[in-house]
């Protein structure tokens, strides 16, 4: 069985550490790619640019994609994921700061999957991880390449 991949797309340093931690603290030892812009997370997902040479069939299992990314912005990011037919039906997990409710509206009208938001303070925020992790990992079946 392959190893199931999260695509972690996160802009800010710190809760990309937080997240990582949190994800090992709660034995979620899977790969980790960090896409640090909305404009990264697409070239990683099109095999494009420094991702060129990926193999297209070896995709994520999740995508946590943040909102306020540079470059492309989350939502374009998820318009882009949903518009294409190889990564259309990839497993979106919104996961933002933002409390802007046009934010929730438009990610679940583009086709996420979830929208969380990130918790403030650790223990919630490894809590809120922890059962990402267990659904989208472990009991979630995703739709065969």
């Amino acid at each position: 069985m392959t190893q199931k991949t999260i695509l972690l797309v996160e802009d800010d340093s710190n809760d990309e550490v937080l997240m990582v931690r949190a994800l090992k603290q709660n034995n979620i030892l899977n790969d980790i790619i960090i896409a640090r812009d909305g404009a990264e997370a697409l070239d990683y997902l099109f095999c494009r640019g420094d991702h060129a040479d990926r193999d297209p069939r070896l995709r994520p299992q999740i995508i946590l994609l943040d909102l306020k990314l540079p470059k492309i912005d989350g939502l374009e990011v998820l318009r882009q994921i949903r518009a294409n037919e190889q990564t259309r039906l990839l497993p979106v997990v919104i996961l933002t700061s933002s409390k802007e409710e046009q934010d929730l509206i438009e990610g679940y009208k583009l086709g996420a999957n979830s929208y969380v938001r990130k918790p403030v303070g650790f223990e919630a925020f490894s809590a809120a991880i922890k059962q990402l992790g267990l659904y989208w990992l472990i009991l979630n079946e995703n739709p065969p390449a």
